[in-house]
């Protein structure tokens, strides 16, 4: 049986590691296609080689564009490797170009798909990633949950067969790399930083980089906030240079490149508060324990908001600022997104999936 996982971005490589562990657990042929969306190192290899990732049997170099030209090169070229491998079933995760490029090609190939963090809806289809979840939940075969509250949206979608609630697979690649962060990052001894000393920030999402008003705003409600350690995205870089933000920026807080997965995990445990438009870092903050301030009107992640764990605040310098220091959680964040076994709920019914 041949099971191959579509993947191209660094949210893509987070939840590929506990599967791709658990299907060799299974002793299932596992194909590895990387469309080649994020592909400097800090976005891509530093991935594969902090959690174990083997190497992808197919690397496309898409590399970037526009969202269009992107995703219909991708189309293309997954497409040739699923005739070449002819998979029994495909595996697509999260909300990503990639996400969308392997499930429109499974579907076309009449390949069966599985998609791994099925149902988020942050209601916002400005947002290039809620269309691709849409698009990617109505062509699956098997529609796999992180929670219920995404199970309830596919449900009032009409999407009511095939679908699963197993639990949040960031629960187990998360688990799976805390132990080994604290042995093998330096980041803090590197960055001389202290347990909560400092505030995380990252900023990624186009609505933010790409506008300038929005941009500014962020930038200077970090540089009021001073003690700001912020991994900084390729393309927000290139804004902020465009914009004329970068050399005030740099000079205020601490700029640095993207960083690995185990050197996050313990980036954002040991901060004081986390800032952030990614919604994998807003689940990360909630997963650690670590107050979260979010950087847009709405989230996928309503949980971690109807918790008491993450406010949402926008691109707004000043409640950004007033977020940060007066947002304090009253009590410990529940266990919302399952036990730290989604993977083996996930490879056990992907591999029935394959054996219709």
């Amino acid at each position: 049986m041949k099971i191959a996982s579509i993947v191209g971005a660094r949210p893509n490589f987070i939840k590929l590691a506990p599967v791709d562990k658990e299907l060799q657990r299974q002793g299932l042929d596992h194909i590895i296609i990387h469309t080649g969306q994020h592909y400097n190192y800090e976005m891509d290899r530093v991935f594969f080689d902090d959690m174990g990732i083997p190497s992808p049997d197919y690397h496309l170099g898409i590399g970037s564009g526009s969202h269009g030209f992107q995703t219909g090169e991708m189309l293309k070229k997954v497409e040739e490797a699923l005739i070449a491998e002819k998979p029994e079933a495909a595996i697509v995760y999260g909300d990503t170009n990639s996400t969308l490029a392997g499930g429109l090609a499974a579907a076309k190939l009449h390949i069966k798909c599985a998609h791994i963090e099925a149902g988020l809806r942050s209601y916002d289809k400005d947002m290039p990633e809620e269309i691709n979840r849409v698009l990617v939940d109505h062509c699956s075969d098997l529609l796999l949950c992180p929670t219920q509250t995404a199970a309830d949206n596919l449900k009032k979608e009409g999407i009511t067969e095939n679908v699963y609630l197993v639990g949040d697979v960031m629960v187990d690649a998360q688990r799976d790399c805390q132990r080994i962060a604290a042995e093998k990052s330096q980041i803090l001894k590197s960055l001389k930083l202290e347990d909560r000393d400092y505030f995380l920030a990252t900023v990624h999402r186009a609505s933010n980089t790409d506008d300038k008003n929005n941009l500014a705003a962020i930038a200077m409600a970090l540089e009021a906030l001073g003690d700001v350690v912020f991994p900084c995205h390729p393309r927000t870089e290139k804004y902020l240079k465009d914009f004329g933000l970068w050399k005030h920026l740099t000079e205020r807080i601490n700029v640095i490149k993207p960083v690995g997965y185990l050197d996050m995990l313990l980036l954002e445990k040991n901060a004081q508060k986390i800032i952030t438009d990614s919604g994998g870092v807003q689940k990360e903050a909630y997963l650690l324990g670590v107050p979260c301030i979010t950087l847009r009107d709405e989230t996928e992640w309503v949980e971690t908001v109807d918790d008491g764990w993450n406010v949402l605040v926008g691109p707004n310098r000043e409640d950004i600022i007033n977020a940060v220091r007066c947002f304090e959680p009253d009590h410990e964040c529940q266990d919302v997104f399952g036990k730290g076994d989604a993977s083996a709920r996930i490879v056990e019914l992907v591999a029935k999936l394959a054996e219709r």
